[in-house]
């Protein structure tokens, strides 16, 4: 335990003073090359703001990989940097414009699963439960629909200042905590250096935000979320809480997805191709919350969720599926009750004016 929590420490350090000091120069590199998101009803910013966050975010955790594992555990370093590399790539060309938004969603985020495949990273669900060649085909699709699905939710998941950086940091703390107490050096170190590059970038992206992350930063940290979800091993928990514990983790970005899904889909609209102020951080805003104080309440809710996550690892099979039930009520109350909320609402007339310091 004491060699995790050093290499992982380590990991978090590089990380965070690199991803801190890096979107310094990323934002003067984004507004020289005019890639700066511009107010429109959709958003909930009000004058324009640089992009590129993401690209701090990335070599933080590139750099904490590097001087952490060095040429250790090559073949999957390798993989997963691949796949980030891979959707950082495709995020940041759709926020420039020069992507069809389908290309993420049905080319991108399978061929980052199918990487993670090749790496030798992959759901071990069915192949629990049955043996068998048609086992390990199972699995193999549903690591490429997994790593889909997370990425997609984070992809439209950073709608508010310090939002999606700040979930993801606090879902890597818990995904590093359990990797600790389960012996994983390698999944503690990855998520620590994802915790620490998120909470650097948190610095300047926390309301009022000076630099967004941009979809390029989003789907990074959505496929980091993914392939840590899908590395963890609980060694001593039930197999209810070897698929029950990454959904709790990621339940705040997991629900809002659910929720803009079912609203949208009931409105005649594409969930993941239509976007809009009907979020949960919107409506919770919308209720008298405010922006920041919406932020700081999901917050609340993902720490919860991962205390949640640590205790269902310490359950039975039925206890954990209990807790599963239970929270899977209370999201459908919660879908219910939101859905009654106000959304789409633009509380101030939007600049117009161009960028200026």
């Amino acid at each position: 335990m004491s060699e995790a929590m050093g290499t992982g420490l380590l990991a978090f350090t590089v990380a965070l003073i690199v991803s801190m000091s890096v979107t310094i120069p990323v934002r003067q590199l984004a507004l020289r090359v005019g890639m700066v998101d511009q107010p429109s009803p959709r958003k909930v910013h009000l004058r324009p703001v640089p992009l590129l966050g993401g690209l701090a975010i990335y070599s933080g955790v590139l750099l904490a990989l590097v001087v952490s594992f060095g040429g250790a555990a090559f073949t999957q370093v390798l993989g997963i940097l691949t796949g980030a590399t891979l959707v950082i790539l495709v995020g940041t060309l759709d926020d420039r414009g020069l992507l069809h938004h389908q290309v993420k969603l049905f080319v991108a985020m399978p061929i980052a699963g199918l990487i993670l495949l090749a790496a030798g990273i992959h759901a071990q669900f069915f192949s629990v439960l049955f043996t068998g060649r048609a086992a390990a085909i199972a699995d193999d699709a549903l690591t490429i629909f997994w790593v889909t699905g997370v990425t997609a939710s984070f992809s439209i998941f950073d709608y508010m200042d310090g939002l999606c950086g700040g979930i993801a940091a606090i879902a890597s703390f818990f995904f590093a905590t359990l990797a600790i107490l389960n012996g994983q050096i390698f999944v503690s170190t990855l998520a620590a250096a994802l915790m620490g590059a998120a909470l650097g970038f948190l610095r300047w992206n926390f309301n009022p935000a000076k630099i967004f992350m941009g979809d390029g930063g989003a789907m990074f940290l959505g496929f980091m979320m993914a392939t840590l979800a899908l590395k963890l091993r609980l060694n001593a928990s039930s197999h209810a809480a070897d698929w029950l514990v990454p959904i709790f983790l990621l339940a705040i970005p997991l629900f809002d997805t659910t929720l803009v899904s079912i609203s949208r889909s009931r409105r005649g609209l594409l969930p993941f191709t239509t976007p809009g102020k009907d979020h949960t951080g919107h409506r919770l805003a919308n209720c008298g919350l405010g922006t920041r104080y919406s932020v700081l309440l999901l917050y609340l809710f993902a720490t919860v969720f991962g205390v949640l996550g640590v205790a269902a690892s310490r359950m039975s099979t039925t206890h954990a599926s209990e807790l599963g039930a239970a929270a899977a009520v209370a999201a459908l109350i919660g879908v219910t009750l939101l859905e009654r909320a106000p959304y789409e609402r633009q509380g101030r007339k939007l600049s117009k004016v161009p960028f200026t310091e």
